[in-house]
């Protein structure tokens, strides 16, 4: 692993009240302050909350920052790309 520029695509599903009122994305920026993050897409309601974030850094910082977000009891999964998008 390197400090070259990294990028994961990911669906961060959050399964119960209780992780959607809590402010991870938020302890994950302050944990990783290396991390970009960019929320593309979600829908958050009192019992779930599903949203499509890129992070970016260096691989070693993305990765644990993904760890540290299942910690939490977050669900992540890669987005793929469509074979439209091709």
């Amino acid at each position: 692993m390197t400090d070259a520029p990294y990028s994961k695509r990911c669906w961060f599903t959050f399964p119960t009240r209780a992780q959607v009122e809590q402010p991870i994305i938020w302890q994950m920026s302050r944990k990783f302050p290396d991390v970009v993050f960019d929320i593309r897409q979600a829908s958050v309601q009192n019992e779930i909350g599903i949203m499509a974030v890129l992070l970016g850094g260096n691989e070693r910082d993305v990765k644990a920052a993904i760890e540290f977000i299942r910690s939490k009891g977050v669900t992540v999964e890669p987005i793929e790309k469509s074979v439209v998008e091709g």
